[in-house]
């Protein structure tokens, strides 16, 4: 896994005029939580946080937040972002305790598309879900959690309970129990592959 390491200096200012200089100054407000520790506002560079949130696995790690205090294990918990320009408003870091299992959402990648009968056939992996949400202690964190479609057939889906999990890690909705077995990936069927469906049954038909 990546090793991310988050600069983080002390905040002592606080309210909205504050984070507007600081954000002027080319700073992001962020406060860093939990762990049954006291909250601690702290300040981030801008430049250096977007760098690090252009990485996918950045949103699903253990993170090292340097503050002046020390070193802290977190993750991001909560980002707030300009609506209309690429500017970061705020961050929430959650300390880890490597006792306690966390819930964190982690990317699902999908592995043998090209290979899989459905796109052979002219059919479109549609994608119905980006990411899904995990639970498990610190040391079980994923990067990304694969999806396996490389036998679906137009019209199949990989549902949740089809995923690759690590040991030691739940997927929070299948916890709810019956019916929360949600589909992942869906081989959809495009108008020229359903034609082509038809032209073959007629066909058949005839002989």
């Amino acid at each position: 896994m990546s090793n991310f390491v988050v600069i983080a200096e002390a905040r002592e200012d606080q309210g909205k005029g504050a984070s507007r200089r600081l954000r002027h100054q080319g700073m992001i407000p962020a406060v860093i939580y939990g762990a049954g520790k006291d909250p601690v506002s702290i300040t981030l560079n801008h430049n250096e946080m977007v760098k690090h949130l252009n990485d996918e696995a950045f949103y699903s790690h253990i993170l090292t937040v340097k503050t002046p205090s020390g070193d802290e294990k977190a993750i991001l918990k909560d980002l707030q972002r300009h609506p209309a320009k690429p500017i970061v408003m705020h961050a929430d870091f959650l300390r880890v305790d490597e006792n306690q299992k966390l819930r964190v959402h982690v990317p699902v990648h999908c592995i043998g598309a090209d290979t899989a009968p459905g796109v052979k056939a002219g059919g479109v992996l549609t994608h119905n879900m980006n990411e899904v949400e995990v639970q498990c202690l610190p040391k079980n964190l994923p990067e990304f959690i694969e999806a396996d479609v490389s036998n679906l057939e137009i019209g199949q889906s990989v549902h949740l309970s089809e995923l690759t999990i690590p040991t030691g890690v739940e997927v929070v909705e299948l916890l709810h129990g019956e019916g929360h077995d949600q589909a992942v990936a869906t081989m959809a069927g495009t108008r020229a592959s359903i034609e082509t469906g038809e032209e073959a049954e007629e066909e058949g038909g005839e002989e």
